[in-house]
């Protein structure tokens, strides 16, 4: 079972729903629920507990979210190819060449440092820890988008 399989399975991913997940404004909208979801876990200052709420509105929107826009056939748009290449990435990832790879291990450095960051401004009520970790992790991953554009676009 490939890894794509098993991720697919996983996040309840069919074929249709990779589609649908490629789709701009499915790409677009979880971007934007980025901020959304840091709001929320701030909120607890002022909602305490029901603070959950949103954060819960959040999590079920990202769950929705690849199921809810029309699917994508052929990708023409930049975060649709990135998508299509993440598809084709989990599916073999020896096929990705070299340069690529690095580009993938320095965005994982990124992610984690940025996420470390987040986790510790959200919890010390600290602004720019919050934010500079939120910016580390979409640029790493607009960065991951292109590259696996790219990748898609090769192969």
């Amino acid at each position: 079972m490939s890894l794509l399989d098993k991720y697919s399975q996983m996040a309840g991913m069919t074929d249709e729903a990779w589609k649908r997940h490629a789709n701009p404004w499915s790409v677009w909208t979880r971007f934007a629920a980025i901020p959304l979801a840091i709001l929320a876990i701030w909120s607890r200052v002022w909602l305490g507990w029901w603070a959950l709420v949103p954060l819960g509105l959040v999590a079920l929107w990202l769950w929705a979210n690849p199921h809810v826009f029309p699917p994508v056939s052929e990708p023409s748009a930049w975060s649709s190819r990135g998508i299509f290449g993440e598809r084709l990435w989990l599916r073999d990832r020896s096929a990705m060449p070299d340069g690529f790879r690095v580009v993938q291990r320095i965005w994982v450095i990124g992610a984690v440092a940025g996420l470390a960051m987040l986790v510790w401004g959200l919890i010390a009520l600290q602004l720019w820890p919050t934010v500079f970790g939120a910016v580390l992790i979409v640029y790493g991953q607009l960065w991951r988008i292109d590259r696996l554009g790219i990748f898609y676009d090769r192969s």
